[in-house]
C-alpha cells in the first residue's frame, strides 16, 4: 500500500485495521495489550509510513497513542482514560524481561556494543524485550539478529549467561565468544540501532 497521498486520519484508519481491528481477541483483552499494539502501530508509522510520506506529522509515542485512542472506534471508550493507561503501560513495559548477548572476539579482549537510534541513547549490549511465552535464549538470538544482523544461534549456550535485576527488570545476557573481529554487523531494524 502506498501512503504517499494519505492524510493522517486516513493513515490512522489503516493502522487501526492492521493493529487493532484485525488482531486476535486476546491482544485486546487488556489495556496493556492494547497499548503494545498501539506501540507497534507507532513504529510502523515511523519506520514505513512517514518514510513514504514525510509530510505527515511527527508525534512522540504518548501523543500518537492519545490520537490513536480518540480515532479508533474500538478504543474510543478508553480515550478519557488514555493518560492513566499510557502511564500504566510504561510502568509495565519497563518490567518486561530483556535478553541479549555479550559478544566477544576470539581473544576475549573486545566486545560488540550497539548504540540506540535516538540522540539520548547510549552504548550497550544488543538486547531487547522478550515476547510472551518466548524462551530466553530465543529472545537473545532474535534481538541480536535484529540489532546486529548476526546469527548467534550456533554459538549461544543455555547455561552461559549473566543475569541482573535492575529496577524490577530482569536482564539476561548470554556470553558468546570466539567471534572474528572482521565479522560484518548490520542492523536489520529501522530507527532502532545506528549503523
Amino acid at each position: 500500500m502506498s501512503f504517499n497521498n494519505l492524510t493522517f486520519n486516513e493513515v490512522l484508519d489503516d493502522l487501526s485495521s492492521r493493529f487493532i481491528i484485525n488482531v486476535p481477541v486476546e491482544e485486546l483483552s487488556s489495556i496493556e495489550r492494547i497499548c503494545f499494539q498501539i506501540e507497534q502501530a507507532y513504529w510502523y508509522y515511523e519506520d514505513f509510513v512517514r518514510e513514504q510520506n514525510p509530510n505527515l506529522p511527527y508525534y512522540n509515542l504518548k501523543n500518537f497513542s492519545a490520537k490513536f485512542f480518540r480515532h479508533c472506534p474500538l478504543l474510543q471508550k478508553y480515550s478519557d482514560k488514555h493518560e492513566k493507561a499510557f502511564n500504566d503501560f510504561i510502568r509495565y513495559k519497563i518490567r518486561v524481561p530483556v535478553c541479549g548477548a555479550i559478544i566477544l572476539n576470539e581473544r576475549m579482549d573486545k566486545c560488540l556494543l550497539v548504540k540506540g537510534w535516538s540522540a539520548r541513547s547510549g552504548w550497550g549490549f544488543p538486547k531487547g524485550k522478550i515476547n510472551k511465552e518466548e524462551p530466553d535464549i530465543d529472545c537473545a538470538v532474535r534481538e541480536v539478529m535484529e540489532e546486529t544482523g548476526y546469527d548467534i544461534s550456533e554459538f549461544v549456550k543455555e547455561g552461559d549467561y549473566i543475569e541482573l535485576l535492575i529496577k524490577e527488570q530482569r536482564i539476561r545476557l548470554y556470553i558468546v565468544t570466539g567471534i572474528p573481529e572482521d565479522t560484518h554487523f548490520e542492523p536489520q531494524t529501522r530507527k532502532e540501532i545506528k549503523n
